[in-house]
């Protein structure tokens, strides 16, 4: 099927559903990152800030996966439920959301990531917000390919479980694949850069920890990843006949 993106229109910037569905955006980015950075925090508390184990990798992994299913379902029948900027990306390359729409998604996934480190930070008597980084003998271009990788079986699943039309009864599930396959990437490559996966997941704690190294890796991974799966499963998966325009980005 040929993409089609949408560019939408500036009225959409003061349009209340428009505007809501970025309030929803904020509210569940601020509930994925508070639990998520969170569990790295109270592991760094009950460790003495000790070299990650096994065991807080798992914990990691479990509570990113339990948050984000939490996350995208609160806001699913309002959003979509993104919840992170490069799942917006990959359906706006996939002509499921509007350019302009995408714009006040991703201000508002970022802004509800800052909010939340600043809480973590102010509610925890000032621990750090430790930024993403690379691992010793990680090096950038290698986290970025590991980056899309990841985000690009995020992506696909997002588009498997919530996208497609022909979904089904498959999309009562999707929340909670969608939080499974960003626990299963975070085993894979938390060890390596952290598994991000999402650029505002990121975002926030730099921001807060004032800590920028590699960040870039953080953004274009990701969006790399994304645009490949949207590419992918838009061509190959979704037929021209089933595919429907989505500016409102309710999948």
């Amino acid at each position: 099927m040929p993409l089609a993106i949408a560019f939408g229109s500036a009225s959409e910037f003061s349009h209340g559903d428009a505007l809501k569905a970025a309030l929803a955006e904020f509210i569940s980015m601020l509930i994925f990152v508070f639990a998520g950075e969170g569990s790295g925090m109270a592991f760094n508390k009950l460790t003495d800030n000790a070299s990650t184990t096994p065991a807080g990798l798992v914990a990691a992994a479990l509570a990113h996966a339990f948050a984000l299913f939490v996350a995208v379902s609160v806001g699913a029948n309002i959003s979509g439920g993104h919840v992170n900027p490069a799942v917006t990306f990959g359906a706006l390359i996939g002509g499921h959301i509007t350019l302009v729409r995408s714009v006040l998604y991703w201000i508002a996934q970022l802004l509800g990531s800052v909010v939340a480190c600043l809480l973590l930070k102010f509610s925890t008597g000032g621990l750090t917000t430790s930024a993403f980084s690379l691992s010793s003998g990680e090096g950038a271009w290698n986290a970025v390919v590991l980056e899309i990788v990841m985000t690009f079986g995020l992506v696909y699943t997002v588009y498997a479980t919530a996208v497609d039309p022909k979904k089904g009864n498959i999309g009562i599930v999707a929340p909670i694949a969608i939080g499974f396959i960003v626990g299963a990437n975070i085993l894979a490559g938390g060890a390596f850069d952290g598994a991000s996966m999402n650029p505002a997941v990121s975002f926030g704690p730099a921001v807060v920890s004032w800590s920028w190294d590699n960040h870039w890796v953080y953004w274009l991974g990701p969006f790399v990843g994304s645009a490949i799966a949207a590419i992918v499963y838009s061509v190959f998966f979704i037929s021209p006949s089933t595919h429907e325009q989505l500016p409102t980005a309710e999948f």
